[in-house]
């Protein structure tokens, strides 16, 4: 029988910052493939065209006001907020821990102050659009995305350096 393997606990660096007991929540990027519907002659049926990777967008939310992130918001490069994820997961059946890690490149497009009232929780979000990304586990690389330099890494095989390698001359 297996169990699933949960978030018991985590944290967020910001530009080497940490954020130990002031990081509410990170959602991390969906993942996916641009593609196009194409159905040429003789075929029974549509097929999906890989056209590249659709944008990335991950989210952050601190517990309160944070003082050090909103002075990030405007950073005129495309990736000059670097974020780091790490999360502790694991199974209730006995077994060891595993980390994950996520390490993301973007900037703040959107600064979501919420709420404010005397007496209430209050909750700061920050939308960071991607220029990069990473995701480890227990140390090994699984993904990798830099959109930048047409880096796209999964297990081990860069999905696009033999496109790459043809229009670098």
């Amino acid at each position: 029988m297996g169990l699933p393997r949960k978030l018991k606990n985590l944290n967020t660096y910001v530009d080497g910052e940490g954020f130990l007991g002031t990081v509410a929540e990170f959602e991390e990027p969906k993942l996916a493939i641009a593609t196009e519907e194409w159905r040429g002659g003789g075929m029974l049926g549509p097929v999906m065209l890989d056209k590249g990777l659709e944008a990335m967008e991950a989210t952050l939310t601190m517990g309160g006001h944070v003082a050090s992130l909103i002075r990030k918001f405007g950073t005129t490069r495309v990736d000059g907020v670097r974020v780091r994820f790490i999360g502790a997961y694991q199974a209730d059946n006995g077994s060891a821990a595993e980390a994950v890690e996520v390490y993301i490149g973007g900037r703040f497009t959107e600064i979501d102050p919420g709420k404010a009232k005397a007496g209430d929780d209050t909750e700061q979000k920050y939308k960071v659009p991607l220029a990069y990304y990473r995701r480890v586990v227990d140390g090994r690389t699984e993904i990798e995305i830099d959109m930048l330099r047409g880096i796209f890494l999964v297990d081990g095989n860069d999905r696009y350096a033999e496109i790459m390698a043809i229009i670098s001359g």
